[in-house]
């Protein structure tokens, strides 16, 4: 059986990290790329010995050698392009966030439907093995039921500076959505992805816009930055369950780099992850215990399985490795953030 041919359309960037993953797939190589920069896409070419490559993705899309369309672009591109492929029946990986606009992914899975095609939102963190060895033990039952939970992702002095980043007309948001959705969208998969309700949000840029702002990604943040530096929020979910979240590119914290953390608490114990700790305890004997788990390296960096488990999904007909369903409830909820600041209050969500 011949391999799945793929095609990236966004050399640049995120794109760089799913190519290992191609090149180690057995179930599909990499033969094209499409990029709006031909610059950018012959350098990419000559690196990567790609000799397929249409400066219009719409080429890309259009080719009928191609069955995988791997979307590394910013995000309000997201769900155009996705759309165009699975309506030329091609399967789709998209990077996160799959698309900033709930009602842009119905129209996503709709396309789907139609087509009968996979799709799948590149969440990479799922696949690290610390990831699955946490989500096996509360799949277990070890925590019991999970009634809270507090997530955060934050960095100091840390701001993209590229537009694709940073101007709404680009991205739709800043580290609520470049970030947010990946700490949520574990959290969410950890917990079972319970039914987001309403949530309560602010998303503001307190030090973006200070004189002489600046980031270790690349000097002094530019004017045109118009995006928030700080969003947090209060997650109420229909089984009950409630969740604090946190997101930064700037803010006064103390860590070297990027603080990603989450805790899950339930009726029967509790856990921390990246630590990979489970805590409970024993009423009779009145004693409380942590362990932690162990587990072997990852074979391959977690943006690189992503690719290797999509294309498995395809050839043995398994579901998405991430459906777009988790996908919609996780950007409800951002979107409910952003809602919620401009509104005030609590919104619903649904």
């Amino acid at each position: 059986m011949s391999k799945l041919k793929v095609g990236i359309i966004g050399v640049g960037g995120i794109a760089g990290s799913h190519i290992p993953g191609w090149r180690a797939s057995e179930d599909a190589e990499l033969v094209a790329g499409a990029d709006l920069s031909e610059k950018v896409l012959k350098g990419w070419g000559e690196k990567h010995e790609i000799t397929r490559l249409y400066s219009d993705p719409a080429d890309l899309i259009k080719d009928p050698d191609i069955d995988i369309i791997d979307i590394c672009t910013p995000n309000n591109y997201h769900a155009p392009l996705s759309i165009a492929a699975l309506k030329a029946g091609k399967h789709v990986i998209c990077e996160k966030p799959l698309a900033p606009k709930p009602a842009d992914i119905r129209k996503m899975i709709a396309a789907r439907d139609k087509s009968g095609k996979k799709l799948m939102t590149a969440q990479h963190f799922r696949f690290q093995g610390k990831s699955k060895a946490m989500k096996a033990e509360i799949d277990s039952g070890a925590l019991g039921d999970i009634y809270h939970a507090r997530s955060w992702m934050l960095r100091r002095g840390a701001a993209p500076v590229r537009p694709g980043f940073i101007q709404k007309a680009h991205s739709s948001g800043g580290p609520c959505i470049d970030i947010g959705v990946h700490i949520l969208d574990l959290t969410l998969w950890f917990m079972g992805n319970p039914k987001p309700a309403a949530v309560s949000g602010v998303a503001r840029a307190e030090l973006a816009h200070q004189k002489g702002a600046w980031s270790i990604w690349g000097g002094v943040i530019p004017k045109s930055f118009d995006v928030e530096d700080f969003a947090a929020g209060f997650v109420r979910f229909e089984n009950g369950a409630t969740l604090i979240i946190e997101v930064s590119w700037l803010l006064h914290h103390d860590t070297q780099g990027e603080d990603m953390q989450m805790w899950l608490y339930g009726t029967k114990g509790g856990s921390h992850w990246p630590n990979c700790e489970i805590l409970s305890q024993n009423n009779k004997t009145q004693q409380m215990y942590n362990r932690q788990l162990k587990r072997t390296g990852d074979q391959l960096e977690a943006h690189a399985q992503e690719c290797v488990e999509f294309a498995r999904a395809i050839v043995e007909d398994a579901p998405s490795p991430v459906p777009a369903e988790q996908s919609l409830d996780v950007m409800s909820i951002l979107d409910g953030l952003y809602r919620s600041q401009d509104a005030g209050k609590e919104v619903k969500i649904g």
